[in-house]
């Protein structure tokens, strides 16, 4: 007797999976400028050594760093920069081949995730045109339409990619898992994959 084919998922990293550069960075000069984003980097330098030495994670570096850059931003200033940002990486800055594999699970009726340690401000766009049917990604906290300077819940790296993916999807040994990613951050999602594709484009 036959067994049952498992559904598949197919969970893309986004940034250097997808798209050919980081686009954390560039959103931040997007939004804030240069002068205010190397500020920021300036006055955040010692923290930065810490995470350098291995006493200080990069995901706290991270949720410093927005704290600084983006505390009482208003919600709507965000939402309209990140929707630029995203039509300009979709434009400019996405790799062929990742948009061909895309296409080949989209034509076989796979379950698109895009899971990401970017941002919803810009991703939401982006996955929506690229046909993603999820999205996981790291969330900026918002309040009476302006940005707390937090997180809601935390940075969507390592680990956590598999936890909200089992949270979204349940037992993960229920499907056939393809994974695609670039970095030591996708090493447990890849881990977790039956079909795992590190740097594949």
């Amino acid at each position: 007797m036959t067994a049952l084919k498992k559904p598949v998922l197919a969970a893309f990293d986004f940034d250097r999976t997808i798209s050919k550069t980081d686009t954390f960075l560039p959103f931040l000069i997007r939004v804030c400028g240069r002068w205010r984003v190397a500020q920021a980097l300036l006055f955040l330098a010692g923290a930065g050594i810490q995470v350098g030495l291995g006493r200080l994670h990069r995901d706290q570096f991270k949720v410093k760093l927005i704290a600084y850059l983006f505390t009482n931003k208003p919600q709507a200033q965000l939402q309209q920069l990140g929707a630029q940002h995203a039509q300009q990486v979709f434009t400019t800055q996405l790799r062929p081949a990742a948009l061909a594999r895309i296409a080949w699970h989209r034509s076989r009726g796979d379950r698109l995730i895009m899971i990401s340690a970017s941002l919803d401000v810009y991703l939401r766009d982006l996955a929506a045109q690229l046909g993603f049917n999820e999205l996981l990604c790291t969330q900026l906290a918002m309040r009476d339409g302006r940005c707390v300077g937090q997180l809601i819940g935390v940075n969507c790296r390592g680990a956590e990619k598999v936890r909200q993916l089992e949270l979204l999807c349940g037992d993960l040994s229920a499907y056939e898992l393809y994974a695609y990613g670039d970095s030591e951050g996708d090493r447990e999602l890849l881990a977790a994959a039956d079909v795992p594709h590190y740097r594949p484009f």
